[in-house]
């Protein structure tokens, strides 16, 4: 599973140029919680062949004097628990502010490791003046400009180096299936519910979980692992950033996974954390179910669970071939469904269509509805594949794949879904030239 780095330091200081700068190995930011808790940002950075997490801890302060450094206070503290590895952002042209003396102060009784990151510095006047920044009593000092990039190769070459070797986990090749969701929907009462055990703290305190563990789970001829995220938080450390932390932690447990429930409470339905979070499943491929949990306390009549069921999937479109089952973790409600249907989406993300069986299906449905000709140039696909890829994922040779737009590309999918089963599965449609 890929670390992750924080980003933190004051306002304007360059963080988020700094993420983008890192981010941008990859296509596209991973997930965006804006709006989740004053605007984080959530990438991926790939370096020499190291992939990593970057979190930028931007824009979290609003107001001055004693507030403003309790935010940053509580924003450091966090990022300490949460992250690997910390960037600490500071500007040349402003030298050491009282604040930078503060935030060093709690990094340097941090066990953590600790990267200065001296920015705007464009000259070489910038050079000497970024000196001055070893009286933080932190040693790893880098000088950058965010802006043009100078300077960030050196600090992805130690920060992948920090990373070191990942260690081979001895851990049986079993299905990972990791429980998810916003704080105190009641995941940790499911795994408890599974286990038959109280395995996991519960408490009615958003944020008691922390930390992504496995639980092996071996009964009624279902052997594989469950991803928690378990632990103690002390409540003085709950405060209104737990929501976003509560999504990294979340990061960090569906990529340890094959497939995530994501469990979402009845009597507030799908709401935008939850598409952060789905979103994050779907961007790393992960299968999917979903769980409307606290069943038992919602007022229901004929329609509820059809009515509801279809306000989830349509704000999740345009992926919506996900199973929901309606659970109350606490009763005990429909629980053995949630393991049967887990597995059968694993079932499904692992399966592989034999190329034969799937040109002389596609090739069909193709010629009934044939793209849009653009420009005047009419599209033609002869051959399509499956890849071989860890989830699913399949390419469409054609002779201007680059003229083949979205909304046919979900009709691809869709013709995929219609003919083989697929549920719960993300689908990757690629047009490359025949």
């Amino acid at each position: 599973m890929s670390k992750i780095a924080a980003i933190l330091g004051r306002p304007n200081v360059g963080k988020s140029t700094l993420f983008n700068r890192l981010t941008e190995s990859r296509e596209a930011i991973v997930h965006e919680t804006s709006g989740v808790t004053r605007d984080r940002h959530y990438g991926k950075c790939i370096w020499n062949g190291v992939e990593f997490s970057v979190v930028d801890t931007g824009g979290y302060v609003e107001g001055s004097g004693d507030v403003f450094e309790e935010e940053i206070r509580k924003q450091v503290l966090l990022a300490i628990e949460e992250s690997d590895l910390l960037i600490f952002m500071v500007d040349v042209n402003d030298g050491i502010t009282n604040m930078d003396k503060t935030v060093a102060d709690l990094l340097r009784r941090s066990n953590k490791k600790t990267m200065v990151v001296v920015n705007k510095v464009d000259n070489t006047i910038q050079q000497y003046a970024a000196d001055a920044f070893y009286a933080l009593g932190l040693e790893d000092l880098y000088k950058i400009s965010s802006m043009n990039g100078s300077g960030t190769g050196e600090l992805l070459d130690d920060i992948v180096t920090s990373f070191g070797t990942p260690d081979a986990e001895d851990v049986p090749d079993l299905p990972k299936i990791a429980v998810v969701g916003r704080p105190n929907v009641g995941k940790s009462t499911l795994i408890n519910t599974l286990l038959g055990e109280e395995k996991h703290i519960v408490t009615p305190l958003p944020g008691t979980t922390r930390d992504s563990i496995f639980t092996r789970y071996n009964k009624y001829n279902h052997d594989f692992f469950l991803v928690d995220t378990a632990g103690i938080r002390k409540k003085g450390k709950v405060t209104e950033d737990l929501e976003f932390y509560s999504v990294m932690r979340s990061i960090r447990a569906i990529e340890y996974s094959d497939v995530c429930l994501l469990m979402i409470d009845a009597t507030r339905g799908l709401e935008s954390q939850d598409l952060a979070i789905l979103n994050i499943i779907r961007n790393n491929s992960k299968g999917l179910v979903i769980l409307v949990n606290k069943w038992d306390l919602l007022e229901k009549n004929t329609n509820t669970a059809r009515d509801l069921e279809q306000d989830i999937l349509e704000k999740m479109a345009p992926f919506r071939d996900v199973p929901v089952i309606f659970i109350s973790a606490v009763n005990k409600v429909r629980i053995h469904r949630v393991i049967e249907k887990a597995m059968e989406v694993y079932t499904n993300r692992l399966q592989k269509i034999p190329t034969s069986q799937l040109n002389e299906i596609m090739l069909r449905v193709i010629e009934e509805y044939q793209p849009p000709a653009l420009k005047g140039k009419y599209i033609k696909i002869k051959y399509v594949t499956q890849l071989p890829m860890h989830a699913p994922a399949f390419a469409f040779f054609c002779n201007f794949p680059q003229y083949v737009k979205d909304p046919y590309k979900r009709y691809l999918e869709n013709q995929i879904r219609k003919h083989f089963n697929f549920t719960g599965v993300p689908i990757q449609i690629f047009m490359r030239k025949k």
